[in-house]
């Protein structure tokens, strides 16, 4: 739920949009069968999207995230690949691919998800100013390759964008994981079998979906499961949303409307906009969110409070879910409902208005129910965007550790 700054500092963002700098045309992979095109981690196309040394990486992250782990320069690249929707029908999405320039022919492998992204240009294959960016170069500046999906509907993908499902949510971040072995293979690489997975706010859940993923279902036949580290998530949905509809987190109206937006597009949780939205806005909030207007643009045009632009029969539907509903929220409220078999750290900040500290707590309860040894770490007195940024240099080192020990 990684939500940009609000205001005129989300505005002044929005400018560097579409900044980067002339890049390489696209390479085509649409050589093979027409089964071999179609299936989920094909790449479509790939080109350069950053070259840089170990210096302008550490210049990239200066004044945002700690570059004292900066080691080698890296080259990043934008790589459309094919993968399934919500539906689970074909569609494409894009993902940003991070290697480093460190001589190692065999890499271990990161991916990164990120959190709640209403603007298809603010991930990281478009945004060279984003936070998700800057966390793949880092990352990658540590001697490892990194996966960085924008997920369906976002980026250069087709479509809408499903928030906060679980199926097109591992199937976008299982299918670029093959889709940047098959790229590093081109270049003369490999990436090792063991995943390192860390995501923050909607990446967070998006975290243990694909962990569990990797380890249970057996979701490629090539990668395993190495690591987890999860920030600052929402991982009790029903929870989180009910704070949302009671105005007690921070963008309150912004998230709930996200979200019953695209639940509704998928699951049909209203049979017209003023069934959900208080007039004048049932007539235009559907349309906001459509992936092409920035949060600035957004929050200019809808109330702060959930109670000012919700129906109350509607904000009761959300207190408490029933039918449909109540039944596919209930994947989104045991993402860490199982015993993972790696290494597991869940990193938050106390400060967090966006997505309360119990949240994390639940997450670790729920692994250590089912056996497993979680850790669970405050990063301090921090709000939402800023933990993701205190914590990254602590991900490295738990990578780390659980390299040597896995």
């Amino acid at each position: 739920m990684n939500l940009r700054r609000t205001g005129i500092r989300i505005l002044a963002g929005a400018a560097v949009l579409g900044s980067v700098s002339a890049l390489p045309a696209p390479v085509s992979a649409a050589a093979g069968s027409p089964s071999e095109r179609a299936r989920g981690g094909t790449v479509v196309s790939v080109e350069q999207a950053a070259d840089l040394t170990a210096e302008e990486v550490a210049g990239e992250l200066r004044g945002k995230i700690d570059s004292s782990q900066v080691r080698y320069g890296v080259t990043a690249y934008r790589v459309t690949y094919r993968t399934t929707d919500s539906a689970g029908a074909p569609t494409t999405a894009s993902q940003l691919v991070v290697l480093p320039k460190n001589g190692a022919r065999h890499l271990s492998t990161v991916s990164w998800l990120h959190g709640t992204t209403v603007y298809r240009g603010d991930v990281a294959t478009e945004n060279p100013k984003s936070n998700d960016r800057l966390v793949a170069l880092l990352f990658a500046s540590t001697g490892r390759a990194v996966s960085a999906p924008d997920y369906v509907g976002l980026g250069s993908g087709d479509g809408f964008h499903p928030y906060g499902d679980p199926r097109a949510t591992v199937a976008a971040s299982v299918d670029g994981l093959r889709a940047a072995r098959t790229f590093a293979h081109r270049t003369g690489r490999e990436l090792k079998r063991k995943v390192q997975v860390s995501g923050f706010s909607q990446g967070g859940p998006a975290t243990m979906l694909v962990g569990r993923a990797l380890q249970e279902k057996g979701a490629d036949r090539y990668f395993r499961l190495g690591a987890l580290a999860p920030v600052s998530g929402p991982y009790n949905l029903s929870a989180f949303e009910a704070a949302a509809a009671d105005d007690k987190i921070a963008k309150a109206s912004i998230y709930l409307a996200y979200f019953a937006i695209a639940w509704n597009r998928m699951y049909g949780l209203y049979t017209a906009p003023g069934e959900a939205f208080r007039s004048p806005y049932d007539s235009k909030v559907e349309g906001l969110f459509d992936g092409h207007h920035t949060v600035g643009q957004i929050v200019s045009e809808i109330p702060t409070a959930s109670r000012d632009l919700f129906t109350e029969d509607f904000l009761n539907k959300i207190r408490k879910p029933d039918g449909v509903l109540k039944e596919r929220l209930r994947p989104m409220d045991n993402t860490c409902d199982w015993r993972p078999n790696v290494p597991v750290e869940i990193f938050h900040g106390r400060g967090d208005k966006d997505i309360d500290f119990r949240h994390s707590a639940y997450c670790a309860d729920q692994l250590a129910r089912n056996g497993a040894a979680p850790r669970l770490t405050d990063v301090g007195d921090y709000d939402h965007n800023a933990s993701v940024r205190q914590a990254l240099p602590r991900i490295i080192r738990f990578f780390d550790e659980s390299a040597k020990t896995g």
